[in-house]
């Protein structure tokens, strides 16, 4: 395919939709972006407007055309990246959402996982779907709306609602109604998915009551799913690729191989390491998932959630007032050599993994009379890559794999000091890539794959390149007892 072909890549998100025409080098030539209204109904309940979602995200996507004057003939297929998790039921009549949106933060279905836990049934769970219960997953979001609507269930086993992640919805939209489908990647975010058979458990959909009807069909992550409806861009354009946010990130750091790892510092961050063709049970309360399914071949991937990272960065700015800007922590943090021997457990909403504790609370050691802001803005660069460097270290232990590098991306990935703390942190090379975007870029790789702009995974990794390599500078010593200083911090933060 000709190299001015672009792809149209979507990326649906958590508080905003974007549109951006990505060309054959990987180059983004048109971004726009719009912000979605969060709803907050109860205290820990999150929900979107459907709805919105998919008109914001037809605006951005029209706008970005629009913005490229480019021709819809010249935008060879459509790649989808997306909020994990958010769940979404509609009228197949109508197409008109039936409930709100429950977002994957969301907590409203706690009481559904806890009613797992007291039947002992999280080891069946975790054993078929490679996910610890809980409610951030699809499954209990679903079962919480068919508990709660007598007619929406009515509704939903007589075949006439249909669920989807925001995948599904977006497609289903795009397609003008004719496509239910989404891919392995996000189906192996919902707790219902067989992550090994490839199947809608029905065990578990029989233990959570929810009609096998409501689901999508299951399709690869880099493969012509539907066409669009010609309505909304004046063109059949193919929608070609699809993946939930961390996968598509990581195919967008071109991690193909077993062993290759990536960094999304973000509020909190997501670390995924590639494991290949085998789904590793994880004995270190880390998630199996799959990577992306391609030419009916399944990768997979060991995932860890860390809840603060940038958000500890903002909480020195909005709860302690020592930077008034987010972009001021590097300078501050570089002004000193070191944390002068202070170590801050971020633990603002508990720990993630590996530790899983959401009882832990933040917790400072080590202050002294000569403990300044800069060291706690130090400590505080020094958090983040210390609970990368607990998550990295059970999967090394899992999948029996030795790191060699750590790619990095999002927001916090341009802080050079940040980048260099990791690499000392983890005794390994720290790699930022040119371009940080990378889960819109992962989802226009697999987008372009199927459409022949990129002609194999070599050619995409050809286009992905390198920015700056943060090579680790501390001995074996200083590393060891760095780390033996924050794992005793970290004990005093468990609850």
């Amino acid at each position: 395919m000709a190299d001015s072909k672009l792809i149209l890549a979507i990326d649906q998100g958590t508080t905003s939709s974007r549109a951006v025409l990505i060309d054959r080098q990987g180059v983004a030539v048109g971004t726009v972006q719009l912000e979605i209204t969060q709803h907050y109904p109860q205290p820990g309940w999150v929900n979107h407007d459907a709805a919105e979602i998919w008109d914001i995200t037809l605006q951005v996507a029209r706008e970005a055309i629009a913005r490229a004057n480019v021709a819809p003939g010249d935008i060879a297929g459509i790649g989808i990246t997306n909020q994990r998790e958010t769940t979404v039921l509609w009228d197949r009549a109508t197409g008109r959402p039936v409930a709100p949106a429950i977002v994957w933060q969301s907590r409203q279905s706690s009481a559904i996982v806890d009613d797992i836990v007291r039947r002992d049934l999280t080891d069946t769970y975790q054993r078929i779907t490679g996910l610890v219960p809980d409610a951030y997953f699809s499954a209990t979001k679903i079962a919480w709306l068919l508990r709660h609507d007598d007619e929406l269930r009515r509704r939903a086993e007589a075949g006439e609602i249909a669920f989807g992640t925001i995948d599904s919805w977006l497609i289903w939209n795009l397609s003008g109604g004719i496509c239910h489908v989404t891919d392995y990647a996000n189906a192996s975010r919902t707790m219902l998915f067989d992550i090994r058979t490839l199947e809608w458990s029905g065990d578990l959909l029989a233990d959570l009551e929810i009609p096998r009807s409501l689901l999508p069909e299951v399709r690869g992550n880099s493969e012509i799913l539907c066409e669009t409806d010609p309505a909304l861009f004046g063109a059949l354009i193919p929608v070609a690729g699809v993946a939930g946010d961390q996968q598509s990130a990581l195919f967008g750091q071109a991690c193909f191989a077993p062993g290759e790892a990536k960094n999304t510092y973000g509020t909190g961050s997501f670390l995924l390491m590639q494991t290949g063709r085998e789904a590793i049970a994880s004995d270190h309360r880390l998630l199996t998932t799959i990577a992306w399914g391609i030419g009916g071949e399944i990768d997979y991937a060991l995932e860890g959630a860390i809840f603060v990272t940038g958000a500890a960065v903002q909480w020195l700015r909005d709860g302690l007032g020592i930077i008034q800007d987010s972009s001021e922590i590097e300078p501050l943090a570089a002004s000193v050599p070191d944390a002068g021997g202070v170590h801050f457990v971020p633990a603002l909403t508990g720990l993630g993994a590996p530790h899983w504790d959401s009882g832990a609370r933040g917790t400072i050691t080590g202050i002294t009379r000569g403990t300044t802001a800069a060291h706690l803005a130090r400590a505080t660069l020094e958090a983040i890559a210390f609970q990368s460097h607990d998550v990295l270290d059970a999967m090394q232990a899992d999948s029996g794999i030795t790191l060699a590098e750590l790619r990095v991306d999002g927001g916090a990935s341009r802080n050079d000091l940040l980048m260099q703390i990791q690499a000392d942190v983890l005794g390994v090379p720290v790699v930022r890539p040119a371009n940080v975007e990378t889960t819109v870029l992962g989802a226009a790789y697999l987008a372009g794959l199927a459409v022949g702009v990129w002609a194999d995974r070599e050619d995409v990794h050809e286009s992905w390149a390198v920015d700056k390599r943060f090579e680790p500078t501390w001995s074996v010593d200083e590393r060891e007892s760095r780390y033996a200083e924050w794992k005793e911090a970290i004990g005093r933060t468990l609850s």
